[in-house]
């Protein structure tokens, strides 16, 4: 596997490897590839049984890098995740085992079972592509992404991700339901044996590298970023909102935006990107005032109203 590939190719090469097992969720599918292509964070949360483990599997086998799994646990200790020095008798030394953090994807399944104290584990790695341990920080290899799933935190045993962490992860998705005839699909795949084990890799780390790369070189015009920036500002004054978008937020549409119009095949970013991606780079960055729920207001609503209240740039050539 070799050559070079557009974003494009490269995301129809992906969604359709997905594609084959987990049915009847293309847009999540192509919020989590965008999420890929913007080297950015994915949380996946939704209630057990939905497919969060079997999605982001399913992602992590369609590139050819290493990857690694972390089973968050209340007894999951932070050296369990970033890895530990352990004396060599032998050598009289203290050499590092890396932990299953040092991969290109990886997978925190149940991320929100983990305490807090384990969770922090992340924080640095997922800001900077780096780990400290002992005094010494080491890179974790790139592309870098983690592939996080959590199950609601009203669910027993579940500890409330910190709103630091929260940040970090570029985009959030809910799997939902599947419709009666995907769910079908399901069943029949479990009785012929096919699942994520039976996918091949489409794309490989080179070949991903370049994709990031173009992505990132995808043409923001100072009206989309003008728009974005009203968009997040809107949610920091809202009456039901006690803490608002940050500029990383910001920072987080745009990249979303970049990703969401590569995938299209298109080299400059339109509005209509900044909408489709406004719901999964923001919900998860806003909290509700304690009377938000009383009045049946959600994050969702809230960014739901901005798009509707801020004016849309024009989508003409000077946009380009």
């Amino acid at each position: 596997m070799n050559g070079s590939i557009n974003p494009g190719e490269a995301y129809q090469r992906i969604a359709g490897n997905v594609s084959r097992v987990i049915h009847g969720k293309p847009e999540v599918i192509r919020t989590a590839v965008a999420c890929l292509f913007a080297e950015g964070h994915l949380l996946i949360e939704d209630v057990p049984g939905l497919g969060k483990t079997r999605l982001a599997r399913c992602i992590a086998k369609s590139i050819s890098g290493a990857w690694g799994r972390i089973q968050f646990t209340p007894d999951l200790l932070p050296s369990d995740v970033t890895g530990v020095a352990v004396y060599n008798q032998a050598t009289q030394t203290f050499p590092f085992h890396e932990g299953p953090i040092f991969a290109n994807i990886v997978l925190a399944d149940e991320i929100n079972r983990g305490t807090p104290k384990t969770q922090a584990a992340l924080l640095e790695v997922m800001e900077e592509r780096t780990v400290t341990v002992d005094r010494e920080t080491r890179p974790v290899p790139r592309p870098f992404m983690v592939l996080a799933t959590q199950n609601p935190v009203e669910m027993d045993g579940t500890y409330r991700l910190p709103e630091a962490q929260l940040d970090r992860f570029l985009m959030r998705v809910a799997m939902g339901y599947p419709d009666a005839r995907a769910e079908v699909q399901v069943l029949l795949d479990e009785a012929a044996g096919n699942g994520p084990e039976q996918l091949a890799p489409v794309l490989d780390l080179e070949q991903l590298r370049a994709v990031i790369a173009m992505v990132r070189r995808v043409h923001v015009a100072p009206a989309i970023c003008e728009y974005a920036v009203e968009l997040c500002r809107s949610t920091r004054d809202h009456q039901h909102i006690s803490l608002g978008a940050s500029p990383r937020g910001s920072v987080g549409l745009m990249r979303a935006a970049r990703a969401f119009a590569a995938t299209d095949g298109r080299d400059a970013v339109t509005p209509d990107d900044v909408k489709d991606v406004a719901v999964a780079v923001l919900e998860h960055r806003l909290i509700l005032t304690p009377n938000a729920e009383l009045s049946r207001v959600t994050a969702r609503s809230v960014i739901e109203e901005a798009l509707r209240a801020t004016p849309v740039p024009p989508t003409t050539r000077s946009l380009v």
